[in-house]
């Protein structure tokens, strides 16, 4: 049995500020159901200690050092739906309100240079000797290089691999190279940017992506678009130069949490047989909350998003006034750049009987506009992976995504002449091309035969973890024959 042991920055249902925290809650869940030892290490963040001190169950005390400083290290355990869940306790590091960018602090990297430190460290001491650790994005980025560096010739580390997943490169971690170099008494020259403008600079992501032996990311038309410079954020050429060890998985996602048969945050269950009743009463009750009319074959279109143009809000706003001059409705749901949230109510006191923009987050009412709209609008510039589109998929509303990441590996575009597909679909980030994309959509709308056989295949995709979990257990059995 493989022993896989995921380090990451944050996992539900302990900690979450984005997507990585579904992925490393969902994923470790289904290995071990799958026959798997998967097990999950997270800094222990003050708001994880005051929520679950009960529940903490204490292991060590130890030291370690970051050059001549001592730091202490906690390590504590909780096993949570059967999947043992391991925790770094540091006061001075993880207990500050914030996860992230701490107001008033300046030493996010030391603060992840000691997490990736303690948590090779804490191997000693567990009931657990991992054969693969599976690294998530930039903050778990130094440890195949102080393992290469510290670890690797001790035989109580002996023959350990590698994965390291970017769930987006954007964010790398790069921080004064000095600082860090002396904090881990490593030597990273190899490490410093080919951009001369960051040549004194440390990348935590370079690290990872260098010194792993097997990089993915998070969907196949992701791993190929960053070994381009438009994608790449400045590491294409690295990208490039590991091609052989670079793969894309597609995410899934948790198909308890994301089922519109069970789901109790949704007014009216339903499932891919009976859809056509249930859904629209659905719609009904969401109009009647957001004081819309009611009227079943008004089409819906639906967005829960963070508000960001990266997420395609500069042509949704370029092209909006003429989008809502047609029949239809339009709930948002979610907040971020002040502009775009101000925009959004710009349009709701403008457009009072079409338009509900809802700035703030509410998973239930997230859960609510998935099970009610008809069409999921999420025409992103760029999407790692993207999990708006595989809910929307799940619950029967129909997305319209640009072909890019893990939208255009997820989303098949409708072909009338076959009659296959199950969303619509553009290539170019161009707000015309998005209007006629939704435009195609509406036209379609109204020949209830069509638009029915849509939902059942977007209902009946298989966006499993499941599915991707399999992928990943090819990968750690092929690392796991190396040894062998």
């Amino acid at each position: 049995m493989n022993k896989i042991l995921f380090v990451a920055s944050e996992a539900n249902p302990f900690i979450k500020t984005g997507g990585l925290a579904d992925v490393i809650y969902a994923l470790p869940k289904i290995l071990v159901k799958e026959g798997m030892d998967a097990r999950i290490i997270l800094p222990l963040y003050g708001k994880i200690k005051m929520e679950n001190q009960e529940r903490l169950e204490f292991i060590k005390d130890f030291s370690i050092t970051l050059n001549w400083r001592i730091k202490h290290v906690g390590l504590f355990r909780i096993v949570n739906e059967k999947v043992t869940y391991y925790f770094i306790d540091n006061e001075f590091y993880f207990n500050r309100g914030e996860i992230y960018n701490s107001y008033g602090r300046d030493d996010e990297g030391e603060k992840y240079a000691y997490f990736n430190k303690a948590v090779l460290e804490s191997i000693k001491y567990m009931d657990f000797k991992p054969d693969i650790m599976h690294l998530n994005d930039w903050h778990t980025g130094m440890i195949p290089l102080i393992y290469n560096e510290k670890y690797k010739k001790s035989t109580e580390y002996c023959c350990m691999k590698f994965v390291f997943t970017i769930h987006n490169l954007k964010y790398q971690g790069v921080f004064n190279n000095s600082v860090l170099t002396d904090l881990l008494e490593i030597d990273s020259s190899y490490l410093n940017s080919d951009d001369i403008e960051f040549y004194n600079q440390i990348n935590f992501m370079k690290a990872g992506i260098s010194f792993s032996d097997v990089v993915t990311t998070v969907s196949e038309t992701y791993a190929h678009e960053i070994t381009f410079p438009y994608f790449g954020e400045k590491l294409d050429g690295l990208l490039n130069k590991n091609s052989f060890k670079l793969k894309g998985i597609v995410n899934g996602i948790d198909y308890d949490e994301n089922n519109p048969e069970t789901d109790k945050l949704i007014y009216n269950n339903y499932n891919s047989e009976n859809y056509t009743k249930e859904k629209v009463k659905n719609k009904l009750l969401l109009q009647k909350q957001m004081g819309l009319k009611q009227d079943g074959n008004i089409p819906m279109i639906g967005i829960v998003s963070r508000l960001t143009d990266m997420k395609g809000f500069d042509i949704i706003r370029h092209v909006f006034e003429e989008l809502i001059s047609y029949n239809i409705q339009f709930v948002l749901l979610g907040n971020g750049e002040e502009d775009i949230e101000n925009s959004f109510r710009y349009f709701e006191n403008k457009y009072p009987d079409k338009v509900r923009s809802n700035i703030m987050f509410s998973n239930e009412l997230a859960h609510k506009i998935y099970s009610a709209a008809d069409i999921y609008l999420m025409p992103s510039k760029f999407e790692p992976c993207g999990l708006s589109q595989l809910i929307a998929l799940r619950y029967g509303t129909i997305p319209i995504v640009r072909e890019t990441g893990g939208l255009n590996d997820t989303v098949e575009a409708y072909d009338s002449y076959n009659n296959i597909g199950n969303g619509f679909t553009f290539k170019n980030y161009n707000a015309h091309e998005l209007l006629f994309s939704i435009q195609r959509a509406l036209s379609l709308y109204n020949d209830k035969e069509k638009w029915n056989q849509i939902i059942h295949r977007a209902m009946t995709s298989d966006n499993s973890w499941k599915k991707s979990a399999k992928e990943y257990i090819k990968i750690y059995e092929e690392l796991s024959n190396i040894n062998s």
